[in-house]
């Protein structure tokens, strides 16, 4: 356990100092959301926009944080041979890759509190209706989207076009699924597009628990999807993972 909590707070060490990680992964969602929520001042689908966009870049924030943060982490430290040489180190695997996701959770609830905050104090949004159930929502974003991560840092191959691979898939699964404002006048194809991505359902999830003091449990549909797309990922990890730079 204390070798567990040591590389954590390495990694919350690496990751601060790096101003890059900072800024995409943390600072981004904030800054999305108050240029969004300057923009909407009314109602969003019947519900304040200032709360609306608040639940929609907590799942944009989840997204962007362990899946694309995760992916671009890993890629990179693989290809500059940082992942070989730490297998020839004491540190188990499993510990570090342990050590990774805690620290990605850590910064994912870091920004949650500051989008919360912000929201409260420049925009009058809400607090969450069910506080535990809405704490329960930021683990399981974070656990679903770190799957994925992983699973995408298994396929990747090219540290220089890690970025734009997760960007590509990050930015216009977050427009569909409704992070930046409400979906209900998407075209029938936009909306059978977005009736299969991991974020979509996550969204309902987060919407339970933020807008309307539901159960975490309230969909389990949604609570099954996000937990497969998750566990998709975890299975492409561990049939294609590597540890050695595979660029030439």
């Amino acid at each position: 356990m204390s070798v567990l909590v040591h590389q954590v707070m390495f990694e919350q060490r690496i990751f601060w100092r790096s101003r890059e990680a900072a800024v995409f992964i943390f600072i981004f969602p904030i800054l999305l959301y108050v240029l969004l929520a300057s923009v909407y001042s009314d109602e969003i689908d019947g519900v304040p926009s200032a709360d609306l966009l608040l639940a929609g870049l907590f799942g944009y924030g989840a997204a962007n944080t362990a899946f694309a943060g995760l992916a671009i982490t890993l890629v990179g430290r693989r290809e500059v041979g940082i992942l070989k040489r730490l297998r020839g180190t004491p540190l188990p695997p499993a510990t570090y890759l342990a050590a990774v996701l805690l620290s990605t959770l850590v910064v994912f609830a870091l920004e949650t509190v500051a989008l919360l905050l912000l929201g409260a104090l420049a925009f009058g949004a809400s607090m969450p209706e069910n506080v535990l159930g809405f704490a329960g929502a930021v683990v399981l974003g974070v656990a679903c989207f770190a799957g994925m991560g992983v699973g995408a840092a298994s396929l990747i191959r090219s540290a220089e076009g890690v970025s734009a691979v997760v960007n590509v898939v990050v930015l216009p699964m977050a427009f569909l699924s409704g992070s930046f404002g409400g979906r209900g006048e998407y075209p029938a194809v936009l909306q059978a597009i977005a009736d299969v991505l991991p974020l979509t359902y996550f969204l309902e999830i987060v919407d339970g628990v933020y807008l309307e003091g539901s159960s975490l449990f309230a969909e389990p549909r949604a609570l099954a999807i996000v937990a497969a797309w998750g566990v998709a990922g975890l299975a492409i990890a561990l049939r294609w993972f590597g540890w050695l730079p595979r660029e030439r």
